[in-house]
């Protein structure tokens, strides 16, 4: 009975606060974005604590650190408050999303896989038709959790190429590539591809450059798209160098012999600023396919489909969208 009654006493602040602690990390910080003061922020932590059981936030080091229990609780904290803001300000919802006279902020986590000019039109295009909007680009890498960073509302749009997304976000298809190969004009590859000696052999068989992974696999790290469907053909390559910088990977590629296996799209960008060239890939691949992901809790937001129609024409607008080419070395 006793539960019952503390459970019909909770307000919607004190659930504004859950979130906030979990997410800032912090008593302190969590007290100024409320606009609250430390010991009363400290106290309903306190009373939190009662209600779930569970100490929610725990020392580490010279930080604070959430509790199992305390992600768990991000998401439906995160879906209580969102519903909230739609039930109390129906009109807002109705009027939906105006670009001019929008201030809000766009979180977006994205590789630069697709083409090294995809991120900075992107920007331009929503800088043009929502002047006053903000936008966070944040990069993909091993150690960020899109997953539950879309789940926690932290980011509202991922955009990169997976094997198999995961199948509890939404998703948007954005364009196919084809999966080439870009390595120096003095390659052995650029003279074997013209007399059809560049056979899978001579390809695993080369020194190669990859990417660090962007993004953890459904199931734990994930080596790549790349090298995941090398695995499931039974083979693997030789990766001499992985770089965090994907836009220094052609520069790399045009002193030395290592094979770049990408999609064409980002490679044709760097053949005539480069000495480099474009050849097939001798492994069958399958094509190189570009998504956009968000949550559930995003899915009919006004503001999140217009964000995600903006990405949508942006990609489309890619010279060879969604055409992939036949890959020879390119003279």
């Amino acid at each position: 009975m006793t539960q019952r009654v503390d459970f019909d006493k909770i307000e919607i602040f004190l659930i504004r606060v859950l979130k906030t602690l979990i997410t800032e990390r912090s008593v302190s910080r969590a007290a100024m974005r409320l606009q609250s003061t430390q010991p009363a922020v400290s106290a309903q932590l306190k009373r939190l604590r009662a209600l779930t059981g569970d100490p929610l936030l725990v020392r580490a080091g010279n930080t604070m650190a959430p509790t199992e229990t305390a992600l768990r609780l991000l998401e439906p904290a995160t879906r209580i408050l969102q519903d909230a803001d739609l039930l109390f300000s129906p009109r807002a919802h109705q009027r939906g999303f105006d670009p001019l006279a929008s201030t809000a902020t766009f979180r977006i986590a994205a590789s630069d896989y697709l083409d090294p000019l995809f991120l900075p039109e992107l920007v331009a295009q929503l800088k043009r038709v929502a002047p006053t909007v903000r936008i966070e680009l944040m990069p993909l890498s091993g150690a960020f959790d899109y997953r539950r960073s879309l789940a926690a509302a932290e980011v509202d749009l991922v955009i990169g190429n997976w094997l198999k997304p995961p199948e509890e976000l939404h998703l948007g298809r954005l364009m196919s590539d084809e999966i080439v190969c870009l390595v120096a004009v003095d390659h052995p590859a650029v003279r074997s591809s013209t007399t059809r000696a560049w056979s899978p052999e001579r390809y695993l068989a080369c020194e190669h450059v990859a990417p660090m992974p962007l993004h953890a696999g459904v199931h734990g790290a994930s080596p790549g798209v790349i090298d995941e469907h090398l695995a499931s053909l039974g083979v693997r390559r030789d990766v001499m160098v992985r770089s965090a910088h994907f836009s220094l990977i052609p520069l790399m590629v045009a002193q030395s012999l290592l094979v770049l296996t990408t999609g064409r799209q980002f490679c044709s960008r760097y053949v005539d600023a480069l000495p480099v060239r474009i050849v097939r890939c001798p492994v069958p691949f399958p094509p190189l396919t570009y998504y956009q992901l968000w949550h559930e809790l995003t899915h009919a937001s006004a503001s999140g489909r217009w964000l995600r129609e903006q990405v949508r024409d942006v990609a489309r607008k890619l010279p060879g969208h969604g055409m992939p080419r036949r890959a020879e070395a390119s003279a």
